[in-house]
């Protein structure tokens, strides 16, 4: 086979020999055009290097690996905004998981989103955009590994002071090889004997999963073998369809079209899950197992996200049931989940959150629990069964109670917030930060602000994390990137 002695005399070092076998394959597959582009690119020749992976692509358009090494040719030839596409593409490739392993495609190497991000900022930078640069460098300590820290650091503190810093390149002489079974299989197969009925698992070039090329087998499996899916993360890939909102510590906020990595479902349909590096709880009926292959034939755009419905009654927490693996062996207080007679009221404000309250609770203990979290006095917020606030929907110290706990499904009730700008006449005494640094991320419950925006504190998480609006927006960030504002210049 012609890839595989190509591959053997790159391995040898004997690049020119490699590179004619290559060029002289029929019908090469994504795979084979990307080799080919390797070994331009090894030659200096950036032209043929550039059509080499335009052809990778052209084969395959979701291999993120080819989209980062013709964004690498475009820099080399000073070619930023060109290149600069291309690194977004392949971060969009990436579908929010932290690296892709292509052990399984037959190449030795891993695909970071930190360094697929660290190239976007240096392409930023050359085209003097210093504050994206910052913007994509700070969103790469989301997707950070610990033996790539120091890179984003280094580059971090190069765009403060406005210097370029050095590309993050691929591995020379790294190549895709052609799957060792397949190879034998191919040497020892008479295709001109009897004729044989077989069945090819073989993937076609527009295959756009993660599986690695199998050989042909007799009597093949009546369903396809299944494929070998995004290594990266351990656990199962599921796609979330409904939006889940944590009550409790130890469960993970995710909403529709979120892949999560699910490591172990318990009996009480509950599952840990990993999500951009969080574990956490989330309801197993809230998910779909999520096959790659299928979803890249019948989606070229990205992944489907079914049509909307309602979400499926959340499980009871058993105790001894899930964990969300934070810690093995790591026990749930006693008031990290709702007894069995508790209601569960989602309450909808300037963002969506859930609390736990005794079963047919009263107005007062009702707009405490929710006073207390959004960190507000009694008198400044007003519930209602509505998004108007009519006289209908206000919920006040004359309403009746039961009537609106009838109104909850599955011990299960949404409600509307309204709060108030002032509490008697006076005005509320807010706390103020500005951002140091902008801050993004992908996590529902994490909010998103620029460099220089003004941030209204809210609620201290722990020592690193604080809750706060910014530009109609609630959620949590770090408190490294933000700074208090004097009083006396709010």
């Amino acid at each position: 086979m012609k890839w595989d002695e190509a591959v053997t005399y790159v391995d040898r070092g004997d690049l020119s020999n490699a590179l004619r076998i290559f060029l002289s394959i029929q019908e090469p597959n994504s795979k084979i055009y990307f080799d080919i582009g390797c070994l331009q690119l090894l030659n200096e020749d950036l032209e043929a290097a550039e059509k080499a992976f335009d052809c990778s692509i052209g084969k395959d358009e979701h291999l993120a690996v080819a989209f980062f090494q013709r964004g690498i040719t475009f820099y080399r030839t000073k070619r930023f905004e060109e290149s600069l596409g291309d690194f977004k593409h392949a971060f969009k490739t990436l579908r929010g998981n932290q690296l892709i392993d292509y052990k399984a495609l037959g190449l030795r190497y891993k695909l970071y989103a930190c360094e697929v991000l660290h190239n976007m900022a240096l392409s930023e930078a050359q085209l003097g955009n210093w504050e994206k640069a910052q913007e994509n460098l700070v969103k790469a300590l989301d997707f950070k590994t610990e033996n790539k820290l120091s890179v984003i650091d280094r580059a971090l503190e190069s765009t403060l002071k406005q210097k370029l810093f050095k590309l993050v390149e691929f591995p020379s002489k790294v190549l895709f090889k052609p799957n060792k079974h397949y190879v034998a299989e191919l040497e020892k197969k008479d295709y001109l004997g009897k004729a044989k009925i077989i069945s090819s698992v073989v993937p076609q070039d527009d295959f756009s999963g993660f599986a690695p090329l199998q050989p042909q087998v007799e009597d093949g499996p009546v369903h396809p073998k299944e494929p070998e899916v995004l290594r990266a993360l351990e656990g199962e890939p599921h796609i979330v369809l409904f939006e889940f909102v944590p009550e409790t510590s130890d469960e993970l906020a995710v909403v529709p079209g979120n892949v999560v990595f699910v490591l172990q479902k318990g009996t009480d349909n509950w599952a840990s899950v990993v999500f951009n590096e969080r574990r956490g709880l989330v309801p197993y009926n809230y998910l779909e197992r999520y096959e790659m292959s299928l979803a890249s034939k019948q989606n070229k755009q990205g992944i489907s996200v079914p049509p909307t419905r309602e979400p499926p009654t959340r499980p009871e927490r058993k105790q001894g049931g899930t964990r969300s693996d934070k810690k093995s062996g790591e026990t749930r207080s006693k008031d990290s989940q709702p007894a069995d007679n508790s209601f569960t009221v989602k309450v909808r404000s300037s963002f969506t959150f859930a609390v736990s309250v005794p079963a047919e609770s009263s107005n007062a203990i009702l707009i405490d629990k929710i006073s207390k979290k959004l960190n507000l006095p009694y008198n400044g917020i007003t519930l209602s069964l509505t998004s108007e606030e009519t006289e209908q929907s206000v919920i006040n110290a004359d309403s009746d109670m039961e009537n609106v706990w009838s109104r909850a499904k599955g011990r299960r009730i949404t409600l509307w917030c309204h709060t108030k700008e002032q509490t008697d006449g006076e005005p509320q005494t807010e706390i103020h930060f500005v951002a140091l640094h902008s801050y993004e991320s992908s996590n529902p419950e994490d909010l998103n602000f620029h460099e220089g925006d003004k941030i209204i504190f809210l609620s201290r998480v722990n020592q690193d994390w604080l809750e706060g609006q910014c530009n109609g927006n609630t959620g949590i960030f770090p408190a490294a990137f933000v700074e208090e504002v004097p009083l006396s210049m709010q």
